[in-house]
């Protein structure tokens, strides 16, 4: 039986196509039954809509606050039955409402090898540092940033030949087929993998 996933994203969506295509080709064993974007304008949007995937697009500021946005995502949830949600660029730390309807199912994908580079820019954080290596790390989401308990990670070597733009081809390349496999280890083993 499939489990019913949400993505939430905020950007331009290609760990989110990552993940539609995974399903349709049989890579991952689950449903997408929602799409939670905080910018209505944002490409994500288009790529659910050509999916067929079911949006719900709200502006923040409409709202009185975090936790009155977090339940109208809650509402949408539940009637959707969703069962886990994977955060696939969503720039905004996930707050009390959602952690606690959704403990330990909430999780994240970062490109880094966390605890090094949390938060924004985490390729130009590395870059700009000198390190040798950075890479992806899907963590399970707190009400911290990005400190969350590690399920899986890959490194990525940077090269002094390599740019910003080539180290984010590289660590992209490898999140777009490592967290659909890490989404289905999950779907396969009723979430707790640790």
């Amino acid at each position: 039986m499939s489990m019913t996933i949400a993505v939430f994203a905020s950007g331009s969506g290609s760990n989110f196509q990552a993940i539609v295509d995974a399903v349709a080709n049989g890579e991952l064993d689950a449903k997408i039954g929602l799409l939670v974007c905080d910018k209505p304008e944002a490409y994500v949007v288009e790529r659910a809509e050509k999916a067929g995937v079911p949006v719900f697009s709200f502006n923040p500021k409409a709202y009185n606050g975090k936790a009155d946005f977090e339940q109208a995502i809650l509402n949408e949830l539940k009637s959707r039955n969703v069962e886990l949600i994977a955060l696939a660029g969503y720039m905004r730390l996930i707050g009390e409402v959602l952690l606690q309807a959704y403990p330990r199912r909430i999780i994240n994908i970062h490109p880094s090898l966390l605890p090094a580079f949390p938060g924004l820019d985490a390729i130009g954080q590395a870059f700009d540092a000198g390190v040798k290596l950075t890479g992806v790390t899907i963590h399970y989401v707190d009400e911290g940033m990005d400190t969350g308990p590690i399920i899986d990670q890959e490194a990525v070597r940077i090269h002094p030949s390599d740019t910003r733009e080539s180290v984010q081809k590289k660590v992209q390349a490898i999140e777009h087929t490592r967290y659909p496999a890490t989404l289905q280890q999950l779907s396969a083993k009723g979430v707790e993998i640790l």
